[in-house]
């Protein structure tokens, strides 16, 4: 069922989701595989589909990913420590991104964004093109998670073990580059409302910066 949102509104209350994800509550493949449809209409940067999804739900597989995931939170958490003592905000992004951590594995869905062809050490204009297809494609499916009621959140923590995870989860490393882990999983509640940020003035610069 989807929620009663307008476009603007789904476009300011789609956050990174952590501590509100429900971990008891099964997510139905169809509801997945609909948000994947709408994944697939987003627009990319070649001429042919080059992304994939790899959708894990197996709990032996979450619980491995999970196990890379944490191995990396705890060290972003232990770079964060001396900071969070003196800004709020990092003490609750902390405490969010803990939380995740310790409880990664019971999140029933991880998918990971994949993109063919690497581009370590590629120049900018050959990556930002890579990613050009897949990172529009992976908002989309959490745009559309969030119509229907799931929270996601967008982490890289795994791929500091991306050749781990991709034996892990038969990805040909070689050839196809992950660029997230986005757990999802129905939200405790659905009442969210957009984030605080800075004035646009401050990060718009027309003409020249």
């Amino acid at each position: 069922m989807l929620l009663d949102l307008t476009p603007d509104g789904l476009l300011a209350t789609t956050r990174s989701v952590r501590k509100r994800l429900d971990l008891t509550r099964p997510v139905e493949r169809e509801v997945l595989e609909e948000c994947l449809r709408l994944a697939q209409q987003a627009p990319t940067a070649s001429y042919a589909q080059n992304w994939h999804f790899v959708v894990v739900t197996d709990p032996q597989r979450r619980a491995a990913l999970g196990e890379l995931w944490r191995s990396a939170a705890v060290l972003y958490l232990e770079r964060r420590g001396a900071a969070a003592a003196t800004d709020e905000r990092i003490v609750r992004l902390s405490d969010s991104v803990r939380y995740l951590a310790d409880h990664i594995h019971q999140v029933p869905v991880h998918v990971i964004p994949c993109v063919e062809g690497r581009t370590d050490h590629a120049p900018v204009a050959v990556q930002a093109s890579r990613w050009g297809s897949i990172i529009p494609a992976a908002w989309s499916f959490m745009l559309a998670a969030r119509a229907r009621g799931l929270g996601t959140v967008w982490t890289t923590f795994h791929l500091r073990h991306e050749r781990e995870a991709a034996e892990l989860l038969g990805i040909p490393f070689e050839t196809v580059m992950q660029a997230a882990l986005i757990p999802v999983a129905y939200t405790i509640g659905t009442d969210f409302k957009p984030a605080a940020r800075h004035p646009l003035d401050t990060m718009v610069h027309w003409d020249q910066w």
